[in-house]
């Protein structure tokens, strides 16, 4: 299955030829223009990896990535800025941001993170199952369980 990935920028300039370079790569890719737009999409849509730049109008990438994140705490988010300040970059960490990349950031690069994001989701998503089926069988009702 395609890894979901979710574009966010408010260049559409870059939005488009990044989405481009992503689904020559095989990816299932989504563009938003904004934060208000991106969280519309991840309460309709499930993501694996969200691509978030930092600076834009309205909803800026922090608060997005916070809400996106009380949203649906699995989607792995790579920041994405060509303003990086060490502060923005640690507050994006301290929210669950997966990694920060710097704008221009090489294809490849941005690959690698996006396949690193999504084996993370992948795993944690996993882990949860196991739980789930672990407290099924433990479960003093469970059918499977001794009487």
């Amino acid at each position: 299955m395609k890894i979901r990935v979710l574009l966010v920028d408010d260049e559409q300039q870059f939005l488009d030829q990044l989405a481009e370079r992503l689904k020559i790569r095989e990816y299932d890719v989504s563009t938003c223009l904004s934060g208000e737009e991106a969280l519309e999409k991840v309460r309709k849509y499930n993501f694996d990896v969200c691509i978030l730049d930092v600076a834009m109008p309205g909803l800026d990438g922090i608060e997005t990535l916070r809400e996106i994140k009380r949203l649906k705490p699995l989607i792995e988010v790579i920041m994405l800025t060509g303003h990086a300040t060490v502060e923005s970059a640690i507050e994006g960490m301290k929210l669950g941001a997966f990694d920060y990349l710097l704008k221009p950031t090489q294809t490849d690069d941005l690959v690698i993170k996006v396949e690193t994001a999504n084996k993370r989701k992948a795993e944690q998503e996993e882990r949860i199952r196991q739980a789930k089926v672990k407290e099924i069988v433990l479960s003093p009702r469970s059918v499977l369980s001794k009487e």
